[in-house]
C-alpha cells in the first residue's frame, strides 16, 4: 500500500514538475464562464476574436460620450500670425460616441444586451455600455473560443452569448498551455518597441502559424519555430527559422502590404500599432512570461485627478475629464507617434504638455516622453478639458488655453 502511494505521489510531482515551466506562461490568460442564450454553460481559458487572450489585452468598442457638451456648439479658433492674435467662432457638429477601449483585466462581467451592444460591469462596481464599432463588440467579432476542459475547444459566436463572469484561470482548467508572443519590433525609421506581439492583428501564441508561399509552395510555421521577420519589400518577407533556415515568403496578408498592422504592448508606450509600409523588423525572444499581468493585478479603475494650469500660469485641482470624455484610469489616450499608433492607458501617464496646436507630450509614469499628433485627444479638436474642483466649481479649458495637466492619485 506504502509502494503505491509513494508511486501516486511521484508521479504527482513529476507532472507538477513537468508542468511547472508552463504555469507561468498561463497566469496572464483570460479566464471565466461563459453563459449561452440556449442555457449551456462553459468554463475555461477564453481566446476573444482571435487577437485577446491576456488580461492586458484591449476590449475595443464606442461608448456614449461623457461629456455635457452640445451637438452644434460654438467653439472659438484661434491662430496667431506674425505675433498677432487672430479669432474666430467656428461651429461644429460633435457626435455623441467616442472610441474606446479597455483591459480585459479591469472587468468582472460582460453581458450581451443586443447584436451590436454590451454592457460591462468593472471590478470597482461601475458598469459601461459598448457598442460595436470594432470587431470586439457586437455580430462582427471573428470567434470566442474557451477551452472547457470537459467539452474541448468550443467556439462561439457573438449571437451565442449571454454572459461572462471572469475570474483568474485555475491551473486545472488550462488543458492546453500556450506561450505568448513576445520580441522586440525596429520600425524602418529606426525606433524600436519591445513587449508582447500581436501579429497581423490576429496571431498572439507561440503556436500561432504564420501563413505564406516560398516557390510557390504553400508554407505554415509555427511562431515558436521563428527566430525574427524581416520586411523583405511591399509583397514578400525574410523569414529566419530558429534552426537558422531563411525563408522568402509572400502569397498572404502575414507577410505582405495586406497585414493589417504588427501590435507590440510596450510599457513604456501603451499599444503600439505598426502599418506594413513602417514596419522593418521583429525578433522573436523567450522572456516574456515574467512580464504577464494576472488579473489580481488590475485594481478598479479610478476617476482621473490631478492638476491642470493654463498658459497664464493659473492651476485648477480636482476630477478631470479630458476631451470632454475620458474620465476613468482605465481610457485611452490615442494619438500618432513617428509613424505608428499609439493608444496608451491613463493609468499609465504621469503628464500631458500641450507641445502646439497639433500635438501634446505624453510623460509616462516610467519616465519615458514622448510626443503625441493626429488625433483630437491630442490637438486643437480636443473637445474641452475640464476641471471640477473640490469645492464642486467646474473649469474648462480649451487647447489654445490649456498648458499642462499632472495626474495624482486623489
Amino acid at each position: 500500500m506504502r509502494r503505491e502511494i509513494l508511486s501516486v505521489t511521484v508521479a504527482a510531482l513529476l507532472v507538477l514538475f513537468l508542468l511547472a515551466p508552463l504555469l507561468p506562461a498561463q497566469a496572464g490568460r483570460i479566464c471565466g464562464t461563459v453563459y449561452t442564450r440556449d442555457g449551456e454553460t462553459f468554463e475555461g481559458p477564453i481566446r476573444w476574436d482571435k487577437n485577446e487572450a491576456f488580461w492586458d489585452n484591449i476590449l475595443d468598442g464606442t461608448k456614449k460620450r461623457d461629456g455635457k457638451r452640445e451637438e452644434g456648439r460654438r467653439r472659438e479658433k484661434r491662430i496667431s500670425i506674425f505675433g498677432l492674435d487672430i479669432t474666430w467662432d467656428e461651429k461644429g457638429y460633435e457626435s455623441r460616441n467616442a472610441s474606446s477601449g479597455i483591459r480585459f483585466g479591469y472587468l468582472k462581467s460582460l453581458e450581451r444586451r443586443t447584436r451590436n451592444r454590451a454592457r460591462l460591469e468593472l471590478k470597482n462596481g461601475e458598469s459601461i455600455t459598448f457598442y460595436g464599432s470594432s470587431s470586439d463588440v457586437g455580430s462582427g467579432v471573428r470567434e470566442i473560443i474557451i477551452d472547457d476542459p470537459r467539452e474541448g475547444e468550443v467556439e462561439l459566436d457573438w449571437d451565442d452569448l449571454d454572459m461572462i463572469e471572469f475570474a483568474e484561470c485555475d491551473p486545472d482548467l488550462i488543458t492546453k498551455p500556450e506561450t505568448r508572443i513576445y520580441g522586440e519590433m525596429e520600425t524602418r525609421r529606426g525606433d524600436k518597441y519591445k513587449g508582447f506581439v500581436t501579429w497581423d492583428v490576429d496571431e498572439l501564441f507561440y503556436s500561432d502559424i504564420l501563413d505564406g508561399e516560398q516557390k510557390h509552395r504553400k508554407r505554415k510555421i509555427p511562431f515558436g519555430k521563428i527566430k525574427s521577420i524581416e520586411r523583405r519589400s511591399s509583397s514578400s518577407t525574410w523569414v529566419y527559422l530558429r534552426n537558422d533556415d531563411k525563408l522568402r515568403l509572400s502569397g498572404t496578408n502575414d507577410v505582405n502590404s495586406g497585414n493589417r498592422g504588427i501590435v507590440v504592448h510596450d510599457p513604456d508606450f501603451g499599444r503600439v500599432t505598426v502599418g506594413w509600409d513602417d514596419f522593418d523588423r521583429l525578433e522573436l525572444l523567450d522572456e516574456g512570461e515574467k512580464y504577464l499581468l494576472t488579473y489580481d493585478r488590475f485594481e478598479g479603475p479610478e476617476r482621473l485627478y490631478g492638476v491642470a494650469y493654463d498658459e497664464d500660469g493659473e492651476s485648477y485641482e480636482g476630477f478631470i475629464r479630458w476631451d470632454d470624455d475620458e474620465t476613468y484610469t482605465w481610457e485611452l489616450l490615442d494619438g500618432e507617434y513617428r509613424g505608428v499608433e499609439i493608444d496608451v492607458e491613463f493609468a499609465q501617464i504621469a503628464e500631458i504638455e500641450k507641445v502646439s496646436s497639433r500635438s501634446c507630450r505624453v510623460t509616462m509614469k516610467s519616465g519615458n516622453r514622448f510626443k503625441l499628433s493626429g488625433s483630437n485627444d491630442v490637438n486643437d479638436e480636443n473637445k474641452g478639458i475640464f476641471i471640477t474642483t473640490e469645492d464642486g466649481d467646474e473649469v474648462e479649458l480649451d487647447w489654445y488655453d490649456f498648458d499642462k495637466v499632472v495626474f495624482k492619485r486623489k
